[in-house]
């Protein structure tokens, strides 16, 4: 584990639109000490060669590919598996990261000692143009608050490797990443909210999570075959998402 660096997990799927973008954003970091440990899941467009020739040019940037297609879940543990940074910070293959994003975070946590953290974002769309929606993370959030829903933007999370250690994903298609924090929050008592928007998630048509009622079997199988909860609560938790998406009230 090396102090100081902190290690960027990144799966990748049929990204070739929108990986150079991000990688971009990534080496525009004016916190220069990181790795990029990039997973492909098997893509079949181009996304091989674009990361392969950044990495070529940056010796930053580490390149693996999975046997077969698995998931992002998958990706997401052998990413963090061949990390080597004292953090993680997570950022998925179609995001933008402010170019203060690790600096101001990694000085928020290491001020406060905080071992998991995470920030504010901004929508943008597929062009990269933003919509004029912020999602503000809130100061504090324990397991049962992130039961109730998901304040925690996937490519705003950062955490300690040395206070926290790795942790394998639950290997579910969809909300593998909320599944994680909640896995993570067994270990360490809070996620801390960076109030600053330090990252930019791109809304695009044909994301898995675009139909939010496609979900709702997932978090079902997060809720109740992951956390085990009984099925009165379980059943709690999936109206309550399910309403306040009907409603737009996150």
């Amino acid at each position: 584990m090396k102090d100081g660096l902190v290690s960027v997990i990144m799966p990748l799927y049929n990204c070739a639109a929108f990986i150079t973008d991000t990688i971009h954003s990534l080496q525009s970091q004016t916190y220069e000490n990181w790795e990029l440990v990039a997973v492909d899941d098997c893509s079949t467009d181009n996304t091989a060669e674009i990361v392969q020739a950044l990495a070529a040019e940056d010796p930053r940037i580490r390149y693996f590919c999975l046997e077969k297609n698995s998931g992002a879940a998958v990706a997401r543990t052998v990413s963090m598996e061949n990390a080597d940074g004292e953090y993680m910070a997570f950022l998925d293959s179609d995001d933008l990261w402010h170019p203060e994003k690790l600096k101001r975070q990694l000085a928020f946590m290491q001020e406060h000692d905080y071992a998991f953290s995470c920030t504010s974002y901004a929508q943008i769309n597929e062009q990269g143009e933003p919509l004029g929606k912020i999602k503000r993370c809130i100061p504090k959030t324990n397991y049962n608050r992130l039961l109730l829903d998901n304040p925690v933007g996937n490519s705003t999370v950062m955490y300690s490797v040395k206070k926290m250690g790795k942790f394998t994903v639950p290997n579910i298609r969809k909300r593998n990443d909320y599944a994680l924090w909640l896995k993570m929050l067994k270990k360490e008592q809070y996620v801390h909210g960076l109030p600053e928007v330090l990252m930019y998630y791109r809304v695009c048509s044909n994301s898995i999570s675009s139909n939010k009622f496609k979900l709702i079997k997932y978090h079902w199988i997060v809720y109740r075959e992951l956390e085990h909860l009984n099925v009165f609560r379980s059943a709690f938790h999936v109206a309550y998402w399910c309403f306040i998406k009907v409603f737009h009230l996150k």
